[in-house]
């Protein structure tokens, strides 16, 4: 065979023939452009982004300087908990921050509790978390009826709304054994995870809407598929083209 012949030698790296060249070009390009458009507008997201807390963490902030610097008041630890309990509602916690937010919650409604209450208090979380570890669904009635009783108490101590769906949550983070000590690697690591939670970074392309999606969800989500799907139909057409100026036949 002659070594000249390159009829059925195909190289995409190194393209023997001027339709070959052009193939390769328009690929690379195609393969620029949607580089440019994933990772060049999640450089745009980080250059443009700013720490924004969420209102409970500013609620917070205010609040735990007060109880760390000795001078609290009642509402102090209200809204401090109020705080620790929207991050306890939250889907993803990792363990070691559950428990110190338990901790906390649970430290912060013994210090709202006043004289005798706070002996009441611990023993209506003890017999309720009896009941919890006996239980096998939540619909079961003494579980629901000891959930109930201890709702209001603690609605109660951290100022919630009836309605306010913390409210549920606080009987299943308040823990008895919690309740009489927070130490200082348990607060530290609280402070460390309230704003974890709390703090997100957000700039103008996902705080801006589109078609009543934040933008950046839409461009991802939407922009970038059809971006995708369009190269695609651009890389036929072109190859058509290529395929009629070179008299190549299929």
């Amino acid at each position: 065979m002659d070594p000249q012949q390159n009829d059925y030698h195909f190289s995409f790296f190194k393209p023997t023939t001027d339709s070959a060249r052009r193939n390769r070009n328009m690929v690379l390009q195609f393969v620029l452009i949607w580089a440019v458009a994933i990772f060049g507008f999640q450089i745009l997201l980080r250059i443009l982004e700013k720490p924004t807390p969420e209102p409970a963490y500013i609620q917070f902030e205010t609040s735990w300087k007060n109880i760390e610097a000795g001078e609290p008041v009642t509402a102090d630890f209200q809204n401090a908990g109020q705080a620790a309990l929207s991050v306890l509602g939250k889907v993803a916690i990792d363990p070691e921050h559950r428990k110190v937010l338990d901790n906390a919650v649970s430290w912060m409604a013994f210090q709202l509790a006043e004289g005798a209450q706070k002996e009441i208090l611990k023993a209506a979380v003890s017999d309720f978390e009896k009941i919890a570890e006996s239980t096998q669904i939540i619909t079961d009635a003494d579980y629901v009826a000891a959930k109930n009783k201890l709702i209001p108490v603690l609605v109660d101590l951290f100022n919630l709304q009836p309605l306010d769906v913390r409210g549920k949550i606080a009987p299943l983070e308040v823990k008895a054994s919690l309740m009489e000590s927070f130490n200082a690697g348990g607060r530290e690591l609280f402070v460390e995870a309230m704003g974890l939670y709390l703090i997100h970074n957000r700039s103008v392309l996902t705080d801006f809407k589109f078609l009543g999606f934040p933008f950046h969800y839409f461009y991802t989500a939407v922009f970038l598929l059809i971006l995708f799907v369009g190269l695609c139909w651009l890389y036929c057409i072109r190859t058509d083209m290529f395929n009629k100026k070179y008299g190549i036949e299929d």
